[in-house]
């Protein structure tokens, strides 16, 4: 299959249409119904077939599909790559961080930096912590921020900071709770989002064997700030980093750290063979600093306490 059949092919299977694939590829109806036609007959496949006037995909398409999406995939991270190369002179960054720091310190630092460089333009993803080397290798991004990356012989890591898991829980479900609280609180509670993958999932689960506690979890996810709603909502307590934390208190929440503190480092890490341009040393930079300015401010006290 040439481009052009693959790109039609793509264009007619996810829009549902020749019409409205003509549209999404800025071509007429019958130009696209020619090449599709023909790609049929080049195949010797049936791809769609006309069902009550509606084109419907047959599993020959589908299973087709599948290789044709990993392709389109590979151009848009060919795009990114041709678009960065464009920005050559270092002032468009390209931003991976973990969904917590997308909450608050990442949007923070990003403001702070483009008051003292409004030139620099940003692309910004969140990515949970395995895809965020996936978009590294890929080239889909130039710098990602993780929790405890592991080491790599491709990957250069420069520590930003550190961070605490936190209890984050509603006020009056802990009454006159001090300044931290021990892990065994948690034994024999109800709690929720206490499956997050990466190294910080796998740190807490570590210090839950090791101290013997046992948590009935009550709603599983992958995500601290899935985690920190539920809380929000009234699901129950969660164990959730303390970006997180500081960015969902409200009225009715609160957080305390650990007691011995569970910590973690920040880390920006990058491809050995790309080094950050000034540009983003500059940020990475400005983001340590974000991260050390909002670690430093109090932790709310409870109605109570």
């Amino acid at each position: 299959m040439r481009f052009r059949q693959i790109e039609v092919f793509h264009a007619v299977y996810t829009t549902g249409s020749i019409s409205a694939a003509a549209r999404s590829l800025h071509v007429s109806q019958p130009s696209v119904s020619k090449v599709l036609h023909h790609t049929q007959a080049q195949l010797g496949l049936t791809l769609f077939t006309l069902v009550r006037g509606r084109l419907v995909a047959t599993d020959e398409a589908h299973a087709l599909f599948i290789e044709v999406a990993e392709i389109f995939k590979r151009l848009t991270s060919l795009q990114k790559t041709v678009d960065n190369i464009k920005n050559l002179g270092g002032s468009h960054i390209r931003l991976a961080v973990v969904p917590s720091l997308g909450l608050h310190v990442a949007p923070m630092a990003i403001a702070r930096f483009r008051r003292l460089h409004p030139e620099v333009t940003f692309d910004v993803q969140t990515l949970h912590h395995d895809n965020l080397f996936e978009a590294l290798y890929e080239r889909t991004c130039d710098i990602a921020v993780a929790y405890d990356p592991p080491a790599h012989p491709r990957m250069q890591r420069r520590e930003l900071g550190t961070g605490e898991l936190m209890l984050l829980f509603q006020r009056d479900s802990l009454p006159g709770v001090g300044a931290s609280v021990p892990l065994d609180l948690l034994d024999g509670r109800d709690m929720v989002g206490l499956t997050t993958g990466g190294p910080v999932g796998d740190l807490f689960a570590g210090e839950v064997r090791r101290h013997n506690v046992s948590i009935r979890e009550v709603v599983s996810n992958q995500t601290f700030y899935i985690a920190a709603a539920l809380t929000r909502c009234g699901a129950g307590m969660a164990v959730v980093d303390e970006f997180t934390a500081r960015a969902s208190v409200d009225g009715a929440t609160a957080f305390r750290p650990f007691d011995p503190a569970i910590r973690f480092k920040v880390e920006c890490v990058h491809l050995e063979d790309r080094p950050p341009s000034k540009a983003a040393d500059a940020f990475v930079a400005m983001l340590g600093d974000t991260l050390g300015g909002m670690r430093a401010s109090p932790i709310p006290a409870t109605a109570s306490g």
